[in-house]
């Protein structure tokens, strides 16, 4: 059993505020195929700002909390549930439009 490791980060991608992720794999257990796999909170007014990725898709699973996802220009609300996908070439961003923690699940692999 693993124990996750905490990341905090501040302005992420030109973004708002702090962002936790708690890194659910570590590098000995990812491959060369997967850069990340986390649990990612933004607290209320938090954001990761619009970026673009190359190489490599980012898939954002919902699990609580409200948000707005940028994808590509395309602005929407996200909460529980809800799936998101970035392939290589293309851009994203997300934000906590709520008043409690916005929280996803964050997988990134290489193409």
């Amino acid at each position: 059993m693993m124990k996750p490791t905490i990341e905090k980060a501040r302005n992420l991608a030109g973004g708002n505020g702090e962002v936790i992720k708690k890194h659910l794999l570590g590098p000995a257990e990812l491959n060369d195929k997967t850069r990340m796999f986390a649990e990612v909170t933004l607290p209320p007014g938090a954001s990761i700002g619009f970026h673009e990725h190359r190489g490599e898709s980012e898939t954002y699973y919902f699990l609580a909390g409200t948000g707005t996802y940028d994808d590509n220009g395309e602005v929407r609300a996200v909460g529980p549930g809800d799936v998101t996908f970035t392939p290589s070439g293309k851009s994203h961003g997300v934000a906590n439009a709520g008043t409690a923690d916005l929280v996803f699940i964050a997988l990134i692999l290489r193409d």
